[in-house]
């Protein structure tokens, strides 16, 4: 069977445009993962991405994922419920000084808390901690329903769209 899929890509051109949603919670924590574990990324890659059709890392080998993360340009960052891993983002600077959330999500268990709208929100504060420039994504149809809402009502503004078939 063959899907059609859109692939929406979104960009954030200033820091004033972000529109934050920060939840105020002693239960919430996050946190960079330095020298993160490649079995750890997978989990979080996996787990995030399993309704998603997230495969392209699926097939990297511990040392592909280790590689990848040690590169200065690349962080991870796991957002943390009462000590549970429940989503992470990850951030790619890129030789033009802007920066990709290159991934990003929630764990399926802790949808619909609100969640994905804080961790947005701090991970684009991280990014603009690392550029001027510009802060860019991409999501498709295949990603979960509230994405677009999300990174619309934090500010960003669609830049470009392709149709591609999985």
């Amino acid at each position: 069977m063959t899907i059609e899929v859109t692939r929406t890509y979104l960009k954030m051109t200033a820091a004033d445009e972000l529109k934050p949603a920060k939840m105020e919670s002693d239960r919430l924590q996050i946190h960079q993962v330095v020298e993160c574990p490649a079995s750890f990324y997978r989990y979080l890659y996996t787990e995030v991405g399993r309704k998603y059709h997230w495969c392209d890392r699926l097939k990297w080998t511990d040392e592909e994922i280790r590689t990848h993360l040690d590169r200065a340009n690349v962080s991870v960052w796991v957002l943390y419920s009462i000590g549970a891993p429940a989503g992470f983002f990850e951030l790619k600077q890129h030789e033009d000084k802007s920066v990709e959330i290159a991934y990003f999500g929630i764990l399926d268990e802790f949808l619909g808390r609100g969640f994905g709208k804080h961790l947005l929100t701090i991970a684009l504060e991280r990014a603009w901690d690392l550029t001027e420039n510009y802060i860019w994504l991409h999501t498709c149809t295949l990603d979960h329903p509230a994405a677009i809402p999300n990174y619309l009502n934090r500010g960003f503004s669609p830049f470009k769209q392709e149709t591609y078939y999985v």
